[in-house]
């Protein structure tokens, strides 16, 4: 019997699409360094993941939903560079 590696599966937190952790960009809230894109996928602080279709047209990236699963607010500034950051990803 052959095992099957484990692949683990997030939602995105703009569209709702469940696909692979590896598919998706991290984002996440530090308390001092504001929202922040983790390339890497191993920052602490708590994470929020986007996928491809919504990296593409950050128009569509949904700002309330983001601050709500961050559990934190962003200000015109910090998300004005976010989309910048995602869009550049």
């Amino acid at each position: 019997m052959v095992k099957r590696k484990h692949i683990p599966l997030r939602t995105c937190v703009s569209c709702g699409l469940k696909t692979a952790k590896r598919d998706l960009l991290r984002m996440v809230a530090h308390p001092e360094a504001g929202v922040v894109v983790d390339s890497s996928g191993r920052q602490n602080g708590r994470g929020a993941y986007v996928c491809s279709s919504c990296r593409q047209s950050p128009e569509k990236l949904n700002r309330g939903r983001l601050e709500r699963s961050l559990r934190t607010k962003i200000d015109r500034n910090g998300w004005a560079d976010l989309l910048e950051a995602v869009s550049a990803e």
